[in-house]
């Protein structure tokens, strides 16, 4: 990666985390995938019950696969054939992996959900909840943001599942009420309640959709 770049993204990853700080929220740096999967190992004790809401991110740095391969209790809602019973477990996990489809320079998360499992979580439930973020996900502001969820992710998404939505042929939003939309609960978190509860890993890489 561009030095320049690399430069831009450590200042702006300082001004996302002071964000994060004074919304009760915790931010951490990391330069590489690699020091990414070890800050995320960090926060999570060895024996937890972990959880996630199909957060891409997460498998990109390795996080999902050290997981399964380490000492940790992984839910795995691909192996349970009561896809609702598996994602009901998430509420009592002591970790949820995440990630954002968007958020702001000075720290609100913006999340779009179908199911809603994975907001739900994010809002209430799980003791812990670690978000992977490449700063390829990180907007001015809450309408960028919000620009970014539903133009950028949601059509890619919607593609990757196979959905019948006018955003996965026009690639944008359309603002639609398909059946199959994936746009149904939008979730904005601004602050945090519980002190140590969320932490969000910004990675100086390009992570997600």
């Amino acid at each position: 990666m561009n030095r320049h770049i690399i430069k831009r993204n450590e200042l702006l990853a300082g001004k996302v985390i002071k964000g994060l700080a004074s919304r009760n929220m915790t931010g951490y740096y990391a330069a590489s995938r690699e020091e990414a999967l070890q800050l995320a190992l960090s926060l999570i004790p060895e024996g937890s019950s972990v959880t996630m809401g199909g957060a891409m991110s997460a498998h990109e740095i390795g996080l999902v696969q050290a997981l399964k391969d380490g000492n940790y209790n992984f839910i795995d809602r691909d192996e349970y054939e009561d896809k609702r019973k598996a994602m009901l477990l998430a509420y009592d996990a002591d970790v949820f992996l995440s990630s954002v489809n968007a958020m702001t320079e000075d720290g609100v998360l913006v999340n779009i959900d179908g199911n809603s499992n994975r907001v739900s979580a994010i809002a209430q439930g799980p003791k812990k909840v670690v978000f992977i973020v490449g700063m390829n996900k990180v907007c001015s502001d809450v309408d960028g943001a919000m620009k970014r969820a539903r133009n950028v992710a949601a059509p890619i998404n919607a593609q990757r599942f196979g959905l019948k939505t006018p955003c996965a042929s026009t690639g944008s939003c359309m603002n639609c009420k398909s059946p199959d939309t994936i746009c149904c609960q939008f979730l904005i978190t601004r602050f945090s309640r519980h002190e140590g509860r969320i932490h969000v890993i910004l990675v100086n890489d390009q992570l997600g959709f």
